[in-house]
């Protein structure tokens, strides 16, 4: 399944999909866990020390091999040169998959053992951060690029998970990325200012059948809870209070999961239940639809001019991504749909 949070700045996204990350590993479920916010803090927030955080490799440092792996045999993609961040796949092309390993996983991911081991591991990829050559002439949606073509070409199952932490706020919705999800969790805290972040989400996802739900952080009172209530309705999922555990781990001081505050265990076991449902309601047809859908728009807006070609002819239209074609290879993928 694949998970993404979203949240204002400063709501504490990372700090959930972090607990939701090592609440899956505590499972045994295999995650794939990738920051692609312009603020890169999960690494740390799963445990990593700075030294270990900073030496994540950056997927944008390697999109070329990205670009050449997903490729493939596809012959409506002749060369990785006019690739995009939303070419989507057809015959030919390789797809990912949760559990395999594979040259774009062997470049950019990295294993994270959680609480020594006992918590489970992950495998965490990063966008990566700003760069010096970056300051003044490129926006950070260049970054998550590699992400969403990696998503485009990613086959997972019901009990295999990929949790992405956003960028924050609706820059979310500056590429076709927010509809690559099953199910959206949006990290709200009880003001005005975090709920404006939801309404806006909202109204952008109504027309893509976006599945989103709240979680309230940071809830402290009766009236933060029924201040959500009345701001978010029947999309209020649960909420999380203070946390002693979580501030442990924000200066540094790792503890067991199992250390976790019965109630924000509970918060999280709903969460899970909640992504674990919305494996009933996939619909491949749409999602491949809707990836296609932003492939052209990109492709018209800027696409075409950047690499001189028709990137229309890059889609497949006999070709629907859909979990019977498992992971990784050419010839899976070529098998027609």
């Amino acid at each position: 399944m694949k998970i993404a949070f979203v949240g204002k700045g400063g709501s504490g996204k990372t700090t959930l999909s972090s607990l939701f990350v090592r609440h899956l590993a505590a499972r045994r479920l295999p995650v794939v866990a990738v920051d692609a916010d312009i603020n890169q803090h999960l690494g740390a927030a799963l445990g990593l020390d700075e030294e270990e955080a900073a030496a994540l490799p950056a997927m944008g440092a390697h999109l070329p091999l990205i670009k050449e792996y997903l490729r493939g045999a596809n012959p409506r993609v002749p060369d990785a040169g006019t690739m995009i961040k939303t070419t989507p796949p057809g015959a030919g092309s390789r797809l990912l998959g949760v559990v395999e390993d594979n040259p774009v996983y062997d470049a950019c991911a990295r294993h994270v053992s959680l609480d020594g081991g006992t918590g489970g591991a992950v495998r965490l990829l990063v966008t990566g951060p700003f760069t010096d050559a970056d300051l003044g002439v490129a926006c950070y949606h260049s970054k998550v690029g590699a992400v969403e073509l990696c998503l485009n070409h990613l086959v997972d199952g019901r009990d295999e998970f990929v949790v992405v932490d956003m960028t924050a706020g609706s820059d979310s919705f500056a590429s076709g990325m927010f509809t690559r999800f099953d199910t959206t969790f949006l990290v709200a805290e009880p003001t005005r200012k975090g709920v404006a972040v939801y309404r806006q989400y909202r109204e952008y996802a109504r027309d893509f059948g976006v599945e989103l739900k709240v979680v309230g952080n940071k809830v402290q009172s009766p009236d933060d809870l029924a201040f959500l209530r009345d701001a978010v309705g029947e999309d209020l999922l649960v909420t999380v209070g203070h946390s002693e555990w979580v501030r442990a781990m924000e200066k540094g001081r790792a503890l067991p999961l199992s250390a976790l505050e019965d109630a924000n265990r509970e918060a999280l076991d709903t969460l899970y239940a909640t992504a674990d449902a919305a494996y009933e309601r996939r619909d491949w047809e749409r999602y491949t639809r809707q990836m296609v859908h932003f492939h052209l728009k990109n492709a018209e807006s800027w696409g075409n001019a950047r690499t001189g070609a028709d990137l229309a002819a890059q889609v497949d239209p006999d070709f629907v991504l859909r979990e019977s074609l498992r992971a990784g290879t050419a010839e899976a993928a070529t098998q027609p749909a």
